[in-house]
């Protein structure tokens, strides 16, 4: 099958978890015998074409207009890179099967399954914006990517989601039927998943010291929860005398949690450690006692998957994906979204109980090993594909059928 990724994000251009994903699902397509294109954009020292891995991967310019990377901007740096991408793949090949990532790709995806002749466009939909807002679009931009996104989903011949969860809020926000999103789970190579001896100890050495330690990866966003685990500590440390925390990731929302460090006087207790290359990420997560996944807002949870796969016992949000893959008391502990009671419960269990929590990290990590496997993922994503294109030749000998209005029924129970 040929088919052409269009990501916003691609090696070695990384925001968040989809450019890693985009590159591990064509390794594993390209390795099942696919014929795989990967469009993105341009980056510093890299090829504008290249093969990496079986994989022929194009790097587009952004076209004007020159403008930074920021709220105010969004729409016009979204559109100079997809005009971009658009000329840059105009002679790229005939392919089956277009596969866009998310609402950034759209206008790519869309024009490029006409101008190519593809066969079917395939979008995955990673995250919504009412979703990232629970249910709530509070601004003109907001509304304009959710726009995008119900076009997105109704002109892709098939939807894929990474979570049953996420499956239900995109049928509820953008009226398709359920039977046009398939749910395929983000996936993970455990073996690659590994961390130095060394390097956990010292980890453990500079950031737990004489106590456990609790960690939290990820984006320092609002929906990323980090503020919870903030509140949860004065009453862990009433708890667990000597317990420290580490707050490992960048974003928008780093300065806020600063503040809230300072108010509640959390400074000797709270290690702020921005970004970590892997070696030192893996190492921080391995010597962890309990990995904190406070999210309130999560379509699939791939700091659990990634901390499984370390054997870091999981203490994570009932929310979204993260409570499909952290079945609780079995392969870790839940506890109910933005509850700092509810979380200091939680990670008091996980420290005080050290041998039953070894025991469900251990769950984890097979359940990773055995059921996300990227082999599995992509002929999974293979099947959507083949399903897709037979819905794509069944509508081309049917007349058009006139698309629902942009659903404003946002997410509500």
């Amino acid at each position: 099958m040929r088919v052409l990724h269009v990501s916003w994000e691609y090696p070695p251009i990384v925001y968040g978890g989809l450019g890693r994903h985009v590159q591990a699902l064509t390794q594993a397509q390209a390795a099942r015998g696919d014929e795989v294109t990967v469009l993105t954009q341009a980056a510093d020292g890299a090829l504008s074409t290249s093969q990496e891995d079986g994989i022929r991967v194009i790097r587009a310019p952004h076209d004007p207009p020159e403008v930074p990377f920021g709220e105010d901007t969004l729409l016009a740096w979204v559109l100079g890179m997809q005009t971009g991408m658009i000329r840059a793949a105009a002679g790229a090949g005939s392919f089956d099967v277009i596969h866009a990532h998310d609402w950034v790709t759209a206008h790519a995806g869309i024009a490029l399954r006409d101008v190519l002749g593809a066969r079917a466009l395939v979008a995955t939909i990673h995250a919504t914006e009412a979703g990232r807002h629970q249910g709530w679009l509070p601004g003109p931009l907001s509304d304009a990517i959710h726009s995008i996104e119900h076009w997105l989903v109704h002109e892709a011949g098939g939807v894929i989601v990474c979570s049953s969860h996420m499956r239900e809020e995109v049928v509820q926000l953008f009226a398709t039927p359920a039977d046009h999103v398939s749910v395929i789970a983000n996936g993970i190579d455990v073996q690659r998943w590994h961390a130095e001896p060394d390097r956990t100890a010292h980890a453990r050495e500079v950031h737990a010291r004489t106590g456990p330690l609790v960690v939290f990866v990820g984006r320092l966003e609002w929906e990323k929860g980090a503020h919870t685990l903030i509140d949860a500590l004065p009453r862990l440390r009433r708890r667990i005398p000597g317990v420290r925390a580490v707050i490992a990731g960048r974003g928008g929302h780093a300065d806020e949690l600063q503040r809230q460090v300072r108010a509640r006087r959390l400074g000797s207790v709270i290690d702020f450690v921005g970004w970590l290359p892997e070696p030192e990420l893996h190492g921080l997560v391995a010597a962890a006692d309990a990995l904190v996944v406070p999210s309130l807002y999560e379509p699939f949870g791939m700091v659990a998957l990634e901390g499984a796969a370390l054997g870091a016992p999981l203490v994570v949000a009932r929310t979204g994906g993260l409570a499909e893959f952290v079945e609780d008391g079995a392969t870790g502990r839940v506890f109910e979204p933005g509850d700092a009671v509810s979380l200091a419960d939680a990670i008091t269990q996980a420290i005080r109980d050290p041998e039953v929590s070894r025991t469900m990290a251990d769950a984890a990590h097979r359940k990773a090993q055995e059921s996300y496997g990227w082999p599995l993922i992509a002929e999974q994503t293979d099947v959507a594909y083949a399903r897709a294109l037979d819905d794509a030749a069944r509508a081309r000998a049917k007349p058009p059928v006139r698309i629902p209005d942009r659903s404003v029924n946002l997410l509500r129970p």
